[in-house]
């Protein structure tokens, strides 16, 4: 192994009942750099983590860690060798403290096994401020905002002088902002000798932060390139061994009659004097800020949180929608913005998440027909290319970008007429994406109204017809997608502007 490899990872398979998930994958990685692994959903890019974090074993190959070859038997192992990974899921205990977080498990302590809580906070301080940071170690998780809970997870890798830091999909809940003080944080630990294996589908991002990208697909290894010396086309040709022809599909269609309006939404210290109105056939597109209002407002309309004041009118007619259930007899969906905790069952499997919105169409007297539920199944599993051993599979095996499918299909299913979409292609490779996009298209030609609520400004921009930008639970800007730019929506999304 070369002097400056800390890992190299050659012929690697895993094999599940009936699924070849890894074939022969090599991958390497050097001290001090952040090497980018890069792949469709369901590519294997989760599969080879979990075996370097301890999590699965592998079938077959050879795993060496600082030139001595190792097997990692569980995820314990994986950090007492100095391997630490950070989910796109966090792992914090939400009611602990920041300190408490970070030492759990590994408690310092005085006479008879009882914790130093000085000394720990004192050592949990010390590792905050050495990243930057100025939270406070005594600080309650939950009191935490998302980019502050992900400095807790490095804090903690700190702790146990981790060499390789894995990050999965890092920024995908994150502000431009919180996206610069965590890649100033990555420098730091370069800097320090830390290597990184960064996962994430942000494609511009990958040329802010990495040294190499490695590529994969179905499982197998596609390439390895420094970062200088491969385009983004480069990139998405080898991840999806296809043209995609256009990053931003959208099909117009001819716009018919109002299929929502919304007079005066207020709620107070999130909502203020929401009015806007969508038609069948168009997708509007809510861009803004994290904080602008803009989840609140999705939760509002789909009946989950209460208003103030204000009215929802759907198809001329003044609704009461004060349930999710209310939301779907009314004709309305919602693609949440955490799919995993709030848009599927995970224990559940395909089957049933999919027909979950629809089983009062399924059911008589009671009884579940199970006939038509296998049927309709069948049909989204098929229409949406769901890759999945079969219908009864969890959905917690399933990767992001086919979690993301199921949602779909749930509301495919349920024949709503106005979806709300919140952030729908959050962590999913760029060839899942397009395909969202595109039955996005034809559900707009079959007169479904949808709203987007993103905050991809390229994909607003792609994909909108009609864009409202809020701020501080307000409408600053409205556009026809024609009129729109970057530039004129962040100016609105900043409060620095009106459009």
């Amino acid at each position: 192994m070369k002097p400056n490899l800390i890992l190299n990872m050659k012929n690697i398979r895993k094999v599940f009942p009936g699924v070849v998930a890894l074939d022969d994958i090599c991958f390497d990685l050097r001290r001090g750099e952040v090497h980018i692994l890069l792949g469709e959903n369901g590519a294997g890019k989760s599969t080879l983590i979990k075996i370097l974090s301890g999590a699965y074993r592998k079938t077959k190959g050879q795993v060496y860690f600082e030139g001595q070859e190792i097997s990692i038997k569980n995820p314990r192992h994986a950090q007492i060798l100095g391997i630490s990974t950070i989910y796109q899921e966090l792992n914090l205990v939400p009611k602990l403290t920041v300190a408490e977080n970070i030492f759990l498990g590994r408690e310092p302590t005085i006479a008879l096994g009882v914790v130093d809580s000085k000394r720990m906070n004192e050592m949990a301080q010390d590792v905050l401020s050495g990243l930057g940071q100025k939270i406070k170690a005594q600080t309650t998780i939950c009191e935490l905002g998302v980019a502050q809970q992900q400095m807790v997870e490095v804090a903690k890798s700190l702790i146990i002088n981790s060499k390789i830091l894995i990050m999965d999909e890092p920024t995908s809940a994150l502000s431009d902002q919180e996206i610069n003080e965590l890649f100033a944080v990555i420098k730091r630990l370069k800097k320090n000798g830390v290597a990184v294996i960064y996962i994430s589908h942000r494609l511009d991002e990958l040329y802010q932060i990495g040294d190499r990208v490695t590529v994969i697909r179905d499982g197998k290894s596609i390439g390895t390139f420094s970062i200088n010396d491969i385009s983004k086309t480069q990139l998405i040709r080898l991840m999806v061994n296809r043209k995609l022809k256009e990053q931003y599909p959208r099909v117009k269609t001819a716009v018919g009659e109002e299929a929502l309006r919304v007079e005066g939404i207020k709620k107070k210290g999130v909502l203020r004097d929401i009015s806007f109105s969508l038609f069948q056939g168009e997708i509007l597109g809510i861009a803004g800020l994290l904080g602008s209002g803009r989840t609140e407002l999705a939760r509002i309309l789909f009946g989950v949180d209460s208003f103030d004041s204000g009215n929802k009118i759907i198809k001329g007619r003044r609704v009461q929608i004060n349930s999710p259930r209310k939301a779907i007899q009314s004709g309305i969906g919602l693609l949440t913005e955490d799919r995993k905790t709030q848009g599927l069952v995970l224990k559940l499997s395909v089957r049933e998440n999919i027909c979950l919105p629809s089983i009062e169409r399924l059911t008589t007297f009671g009884v579940v027909n199970n006939r038509k539920e296998t049927a309709w199944t069948k049909k989204y599993i098929h229409d949406l290319k769901i890759k999945t051993p079969g219908m009864n599979q969890k959905v917690m095996f399933l990767s992001g970008g086919n979690q993301q499918k199921v949602v779909m299909g749930k509301w495919l299913c349920s024949h709503v007429d106005i979806l709300i979409f919140d952030e729908p292609t959050r962590g999913i490779d760029v060839g899942a994406k397009v395909e969202i996009y595109q039955w996005m298209n034809r559900l707009t030609e079959n007169g479904t109204a949808i709203i987007m609520i993103s905050s991809e400004i390229p994909e607003i921009l792609g994909m909108s017809d009609r864009i409202l930008v809020m701020h501080q639970g307000r409408i600053s800007g409205k556009f026809a997608s024609s009129e729109a730019t970057q530039e004129k929506i962040l100016q609105c999304a900043l409060g620095v502007a009106n459009g």
